[in-house]
């Protein structure tokens, strides 16, 4: 009877080969050495001194200046106005001069507002003229924030995404309905039910008319207490009134603004109420 062989028995073993004369040898890896102490204090300090602008302005930044006293009036027939009176961290903001007068020009600035170097009090009525030169409408200004930041107070838009819709939000332009908070409390004081806080973002919508190309627009936004009344040429356009109103230090600014549409502003009163 044969004898079984192991499969071993069957795999040819290959011929080793030595390696050719003066061929590098086989390198083996080594795992670097760690950082010392005094390296990793050099790169942290390096990291540090790069962010320090960055980390200037969001932990000891103080607010922006005054220079601007109520009641507050521009016709934009200064083109110094926009230096002396105002504060943008971006856009060419500039005023124009056309057949119709003096206008400060928001050429779609990205939602770099321009904000009033003024201190709004808690009731205020705010009026200026205002037309957009693009298909979008999208007409935009900011108030009661704090005079640096987008969307740090209540954002007013007219015609926006593409003049499908008209809102007035609350510290965030994308924020859900204030009906969707009103539903989920089921009749109980929101504020009391701890589903409406100080930083609770929350929009109010129309979808009235239309922003048309050119037309020009009377708007006046005041705040009464509690409520933020919305007019355009007269009539009453839309209203908010906010459970926990954004006042004080930090939501006293007002700014025009815009993302990509170019707006035109004029003749803009600020007054006390």
């Amino acid at each position: 009877m044969a004898k079984a062989q192991r499969k071993e028995d069957d795999v040819k073993s290959e011929p080793v080969t030595a390696a050719p004369e003066g061929a590098p040898a086989e390198q083996v890896w080594t795992p670097p050495q760690k950082l010392s102490r005094v390296s990793l204090a050099v790169i942290a300090g390096v990291v540090l001194l790069i962010n320090l602008p960055m980390l200037h302005y969001y932990l000891w930044r103080s607010p922006m200046p005054t220079t601007a006293t109520l009641p507050f009036r521009d016709d934009y027939s200064d083109p110094g106005t926009v230096a002396k009176n105002y504060f943008s961290s971006g856009g060419l903001w500039r005023v124009e001069t056309q057949l119709q007068g003096s206008w400060l020009l928001s050429p779609g600035v990205k939602n770099n507002p321009l904000w009033l170097k003024a201190s709004l009090p808690n009731d205020v009525a705010v009026e200026f003229d205002v037309k957009s030169m693009s298909p979008e409408g999208d007409i935009k200004v900011e108030i009661f924030g704090d005079g640096t930041d987008h969307a740090s107070g209540y954002v007013l838009i007219h015609g926006g995404w593409n003049n499908s819709v008209s809102i007035i939000a609350r510290l965030d332009e994308h924020a859900p309905p204030f009906s969707t908070v009103q539903a989920q409390a089921k009749g109980q004081d929101l504020v009391e039910s701890g589903l409406y806080r100080s930083d609770t973002r929350v929009r109010v919508e129309a979808a009235p008319y239309k922003v048309e190309i050119g037309r020009q627009y009377h708007w006046r936004i005041e705040r009464k207490g509690k409520v933020i009344s919305w007019f355009i040429d007269g009539q009453p356009f839309m209203r908010f009134e906010d459970p926990l109103p954004l006042t004080g230090k930090g939501h006293d600014r007002f700014a025009f603004s815009s993302w990509e549409a170019q707006l035109y502003f004029d003749n803009l009163t600020v007054t006390a109420l």
